[in-house]
């Protein structure tokens, strides 16, 4: 896969994510609470599959480049502390879920994950089969850092439920660990991965970053040599989101020590077309998958999802997320928890549901929302097969986005034909622009706050 440059430079500019449509600037804590609540208890009762989601927020160190919501401590008891409220939170939620309800799918993000004890990690693990059907098939998957992990964490993981293993790396470069405050020699790296495979898991993720300071196309393509190397099933490529109005501790980087603008779409154009010859496909938004992974081929049956833990296999699940921060979503609404630990604890202290803010979608969400997602999954939009599942003439409701997309297919990104709407293979690497053309709340430019597209 060849990328154009000039292309991705004049795409480069601010815009979401779409983990969620719409997206999470837009919850409010001005939601009326108890229809959110009212809305929340409805959707327990239905049928669907369930996602879990649990946030572990606690870190030893803090990663510089890091924009996840953590929790920076050296206290081992904290993890203890934290399982006890989870423990209440679990309780407030199910009491009111129906039992049969399926678990297809399971997710410990953070924060660092493993900062619990082997122990703690078996006794999740148990009190998730106390309190949820979790169906023998369930993709269980955990993210791991390799600078905090024994043999014995991955033993617990194992007899937890866990089958799938996601990696945090970055960069092998010395240089680049030291200036971004994460120390993590490869060997450590290869260490865990052999653990993780001796224990039987079914798949390996790899994350890696670029943009990250004192980075050089050279470098980072010796990075994606040693990491190829160890034959991941899965790639995530970060593009590096320096957002120090929302993450002040990024401001320690200084701007020369940042690559360039050239230079970083450089390390795109390198990191995609080596994965690509080494076989894996882009399935887009940063992430790559060996062609015969669950990823690759549910999205060429078009059948692969997005929510808040990126692509996923998992169709029509809602997802019930738990902790500090983490976002549920069901039919219709998103909502959030306290991002701050002292009000996550409080709530549940006084047998509240811990949340923050949320947001109600309206017919129009629904529509745009499920446009979106199969644009950023399936690569493309066909007219007919949206017009049924929407319920709506496709064409004429969309008429004035269509439109808009005439700049997009004469720079290549999309082709339009009457029956369909097509994304090139450069039209990959700016979905999100392509997306953004759907949004309705989209800000005018100079207004918005997220990072670039690239």
């Amino acid at each position: 896969m060849n990328v154009n440059l000039d292309l991705v430079r004049k795409y480069s500019v601010p815009g979401p994510r779409y983990t969620s449509y719409p997206p999470a600037t837009q919850f409010t804590d001005q939601v009326p609470k108890e229809l959110l609540l009212e809305k929340i208890r409805l959707q327990q009762t239905n049928a669907r599959d369930l996602s879990l989601y649990f946030h572990l927020p606690f870190c030893r160190s803090l990663c510089w480049f890091c924009g996840c919501t953590t929790v920076i401590t050296t206290q081992q008891s904290k993890s203890a502390a934290y399982l006890d409220y989870l423990k209440k939170e679990i309780a407030l939620v199910t009491q009111a879920m129906r039992p049969e309800r399926e678990v297809v799918q399971l997710h410990l993000g953070g924060g660092t994950p493993t900062f619990l004890l082997p122990q703690e990690i078996r006794a999740l693990g148990s009190l998730v089969r106390s309190h949820f059907n979790v169906a023998p098939t369930v993709e269980a998957g955990v993210e791991i850092d390799p600078r905090s992990v024994s043999s014995d964490h991955v033993r617990a993981l194992k007899e937890a439920g866990f089958n799938r293993a996601s990696i945090g790396v970055q960069d092998n470069n010395p240089e680049v660990q030291k200036a971004v405050h994460r120390i993590q020699p490869p060997e450590q790296t290869r260490r865990v991965i052999d653990l993780i495979r001796e224990n039987g898991f079914q798949s390996l993720n790899i994350d890696l970053i670029y943009g990250l300071p004192l980075q050089t196309v050279s470098s980072f393509e010796k990075t994606l040599d040693e990491i190829i190397g160890l034959s991941p099933d899965r790639l995530a490529v970060f593009s590096y989101a320096h957002v120090p109005w929302i993450k002040p501790t990024q401001r320690v980087f200084k701007d020369e020590q940042l690559p360039s603008a050239e230079v970083k779409l450089d390390l795109l154009k390198m990191t995609v077309e080596k994965l690509t010859a080494a076989g894996y496909t882009y399935i887009g938004m940063d992430h790559f998958a060996r062609e015969n992974d669950e990823l690759a081929v549910a999205q060429r049956r078009k059948r692969l999802q997005r929510n808040f833990q990126g692509y996923s296999t998992r169709a029509g699940a809602d997802v019930y997320a738990f902790g500090m921060s983490s976002i549920s979503q069901a039919d219709g609404i998103y909502w959030q928890n306290h991002k701050e630990l002292p009000a996550y604890y409080a709530a549940l202290d006084r047998g509240e549901y811990p949340i923050a803010k949320g947001c109600i979608l309206t017919a129009d969400d629904k529509i745009r929302r499920q446009t979106i997602m199969r644009l950023m999954c399936d690569l493309g939009l066909e007219f007919a097969a949206m017009s049924e599942s929407l319920g709506l003439d496709f064409q004429r409701y969309f008429e004035r986005e269509l439109a808009s997309l005439a700049d997009l297919e004469a720079d290549g990104l999309v082709i339009l034909t009457p029956d369909e709407l097509i994304v090139t293979d450069v039209g990959r690497l700016l979905i999100r622009n392509i997306a953004m053309r759907f949004d309705a709340y989209l800000p005018k430019l100079q207004e918005r706050r997220f990072s670039k597209t690239i």
